[in-house]
């Protein structure tokens, strides 16, 4: 690859991670307007949580997720939602602007997050098949 077709490949990848970062910010306001319990105080809330759930899914999520994939197993994947709802409880009790009240409410709202993001991240493109095309 040429220096420009890296710098491109790079501002391209830095593009997609800010759309997914503001994606993912999206998808906790909705979830905070539709879900009873899931407060967020704004759109600055929404960004800095955002940050935050993406820090934790990465280090203290990854291992929860291997402790508990036994019980995800038996369960046929509903424990993965227990596993996400104890995430949204850490990054409650560590971001300001973000609250949830319940355990139910973080389930509930771990339910919801991962539909909307899935849906919400249906707009991306994928950058592997435009390519091919």
């Amino acid at each position: 690859m040429q220096k420009t077709g890296k710098m491109r490949y790079a501002v391209r990848m830095i593009v997609r991670i800010l759309l997914r970062w503001l994606l993912n910010a999206l998808g906790l306001l909705l979830v905070a307007y539709l879900v009873p319990g899931f407060e967020l105080s704004g759109v600055g809330g929404a960004l800095l949580t955002a940050v935050v759930l993406g820090f934790l899914n990465m280090t203290v999520g990854l291992v929860l997720q291997l402790m508990a994939l036994p019980l995800t197993l038996l369960t046929f994947g509903i424990f993965y939602f227990v596993v996400n709802a104890i995430v949204l409880e850490v990054a409650s009790a560590i971001t300001p602007g973000f609250h949830i009240r319940s355990f139910w409410s973080a389930f509930i709202g771990a339910l919801a997050l991962m539909l909307v993001n899935f849906l919400l991240r249906r707009l991306l493109p994928d950058p592997e098949k435009a390519r091919t095309l």
